[in-house]
């Protein structure tokens, strides 16, 4: 007798499709073939240009080269030039090369790194985008607003054929907090517009329309990734940021709401599927693209890194804020960096001075990780110190001996650093690598596939490979659910 109940009818392992890496793709009905270019936010894709909702982050001292950011225009993507660690000099040359390469209307990004260190630089760095009219940034690190980056934001700005303030100069902010955010998702604040107007940086009429506008176009959500990292989880941030970005656009009448993407985490179809499914107007890669033909780091790093897998990185200090404690992931697998990074950091905090360790210590250091006694290295220091005129750091280091040593400490970092990016063969034991697990999920998912070898790995190629087979997992997952969900007659 029937009871009016429906069942559902169990699918059999045999109907179940196999969407592992290598497998053919079974047939998919046309009803619930989700595209590539369907994925994220259409509205994204036409204020970029771009094919994909997918973009490639920055990647520090120019590992996101000029070649890759040409390679993703040149693909209907965009990327971002990595610009931190750079001089101003190199930065300008690899500008003007991706604007002499590109046609006009492809895609492109520079990054713009938060210097409270040194906030001239971002300050002349800005003035750099300003001239050759850099149309987007990454504006990472940020913790509040700072005077160069409010300046880049509204020189751009403009009344468009709706009377509404826009931007000719966009800005994707790349946050990990929510009170970052939060700064974001407001106008510029109106003490730095009244400094920039003060100096005549910029216009009455900027200033005015600089609080009908928000700080950013879109915000990217930084879940934990390679180089620097608060080590968030997607699934917490990406919906907290959401929320908040809702909750304050409701309350603003502007016209833009800005989209949330994610990164941190993705190098396979699962994964850009799961950021996806969590609402993410678009997706960021990062590590992936660090082992790839573009990125301008040694082949002796790329040879590493192509046979990590997901546990093959740990935390360290970050050396450009080592006193504070901040977090890079970096590769462990094959070198002694991050134990001998976080050892430095222990004795930071345990000793007062390089005098003060013991003499054990004080041999290995010199013998083992810095290669050089630490009078040269501080000899090495002092001289980066007078070159970037920064004498009051010198006169602080002589009077203050936990701040010298932390200035001979942080020099270990730059020199780990160079080595990796020489390839020095003969140290690569102190090569520190900025790179997260998701380059190791992406090793597995390409293992026996052309791609496994790192010579043929282009940016592009991964870009559409990862796009594709996302929706083409999305799809079959869809496809599952309506099977699994069918009533069947008892």
């Amino acid at each position: 007798m029937q009871t009016g109940v429906n069942r559902v009818a169990p699918i059999s392992n045999s109907e179940v499709p196999d969407i592992s890496t290598n497998a053919p793709l079974p047939h998919l009905s046309q009803e619930f073939c989700i595209t590539p270019d369907s994925l994220g936010s259409y509205e994204f894709r036409q204020a970029y240009g771009l094919k994909y909702a997918y973009l490639s982050g920055a990647m520090y001292r120019g590992i996101a080269s000029k070649e890759l950011v040409v390679a993703m225009a040149n693909a209907g993507l965009m990327g971002f030039l990595g610009t931190g660690g750079c001089s101003l000099d190199q930065i300008e040359n690899d500008l003007l090369h991706i604007q002499h390469a590109l046609a006009t209307g492809q895609a492109y990004g520079l990054n713009l790194v938060c210097n409270l260190n040194d906030p001239a630089h971002e300050m002349a760095l800005v003035s750099l985008y300003l001239k050759y009219a850099v149309p987007c940034i990454e504006a990472a690190a940020f913790i509040s607003m700072t005077p160069a980056l409010v300046l880049y934001r509204v020189s751009g700005l403009y009344r468009d054929t709706d009377n509404q303030v826009a931007s000719h100069y966009k800005i994707i902010a790349k946050v990990s907090r929510p009170e970052v955010a939060n700064a974001f998702l407001q106008p510029a604040p109106l003490r730095i517009i009244e400094q920039l107007l003060r100096r005549g940086q910029i216009t009455p009429e900027q200033a005015k329309m600089s609080q009908s506008i928000l700080m950013c176009d879109d915000i990217c959500v930084e879940a934990d990734s390679g180089g620097h990292t608060d080590q968030g989880q997607p699934s917490v941030l990406l919906p907290a940021i959401q929320s908040l970005r809702d909750s304050l656009v409701s309350a603003q009448p502007f016209a833009h709401a800005p989209r949330i993407g994610l990164a941190g985490g993705i190098g396979t179809p699962t994964s850009a599927a799961a950021a996806f499914i969590m609402g993410a107007d678009f997706i960021m890669t990062g590590s992936i693209n660090q082992c790839t033909v573009e990125a301008a780091t040694s082949d002796v790093v790329k040879d590493m890194l192509q046979g990590i897998n997901v546990q093959d990185t740990d935390y360290a200090p970050a050396g450009d804020m080592f006193e504070l404690g901040s977090k890079v992931q970096v590769l462990k697998k094959g070198v002694f960096f991050p134990a001998r990074a976080n050892k430095l950091f222990q004795l930071y905090q345990k000793y007062d001075s390089i005098n003060a360790l013991p003499t054990t210590i004080q041999t290995q250091l010199q013998e083992k990780f810095f290669k050089k006694s630490f009078d040269e290295v501080w000899q090495e220091v002092e001289q980066y110190l007078t070159q970037t005129d920064r004498a009051d750091d010198i006169i602080k280091a002589q009077t203050d001996a936990k701040y010298k040593m932390a200035r001979i400490f942080r020099w270990y970092f730059s020199y780990s650093m160079k080595l990796a990016f020489s390839g020095t063969t003969q140290d690569k034991v102190n090569f520190q690598v900025h790179t997260g697990p998701a380059l190791g999920a992406f090793n597995q998912w390409v293992k026996g596939s052309k791609l496994e070898r790192w010579q043929n790995r282009h940016v592009a190629d991964i870009a559409n490979k990862l796009m594709q087979e996302t929706a083409e997992l999305l799809s079959i997952k869809t496809q599952q659910l309506v099977a699994f969900s069918k009533p069947s007659a008892i």
